[in-house]
C-alpha cells in the first residue's frame, strides 16, 4: 500500500498535504520505530490511520502497534475508508479539533 494508496487514502491526503489542515505538516507512509504510519504529525505526536479492507484480520497486530505508539507518546486516530467517503467533512473537523488540542499543550515531543 505504500507504493499505491487506497482511494480514501488518495482522498484524505489530498485534504492534508502542504499544511492545509491548521497549519499542521503532515507526512504520509512515515516510519516511526519498527512502523510505518499512513499519516503522521511529529509536531503535535498525531498519527493519523486509514483502516480498509485490508485491515480485517489485522486487529491483533493493529493493537499491539498502537500501544507501541501510544507508549512513546504518539496519539493515533483511526477512520475506515467508508468515513472517509461518507464523512470527509466530520473526519476533517475531528482532525481539526485534535490538532487544536494537543496544540494547547496535550503534546509530548517524540525523537
Amino acid at each position: 500500500m505504500r507504493r499505491e494508496p487506497s482511494l480514501a487514502e488518495k482522498i484524505l491526503w489530498k485534504e492534508l498535504r502542504r499544511k492545509q489542515t491548521e497549519g499542521v505538516r503532515f507526512r504520509r507512509q512515515q516510519p516511526i520505530g519498527p512502523y510505518i504510519a499512513d499519516y503522521y504529525c511529529s509536531e503535535l505526536a498525531l498519527v493519523i490511520e486509514i483502516d480498509g479492507e485490508t485491515h480485517g484480520g489485522r486487529e491483533e497486530y493493529d493493537l499491539s502497534r498502537q500501544q507501541w505508539l501510544e507508549a512513546n507518546g504518539i496519539k493515533v486516530i483511526r477512520f475506515s475508508n467508508s468515513e472517509i467517503y461518507k464523512n470527509l467533512q466530520g473526519v476533517l473537523h475531528l482532525i481539526r479539533s485534535l490538532c487544536t488540542d494537543r496544540e494547547k499543550g496535550e503534546t509530548r515531543r517524540v525523537v
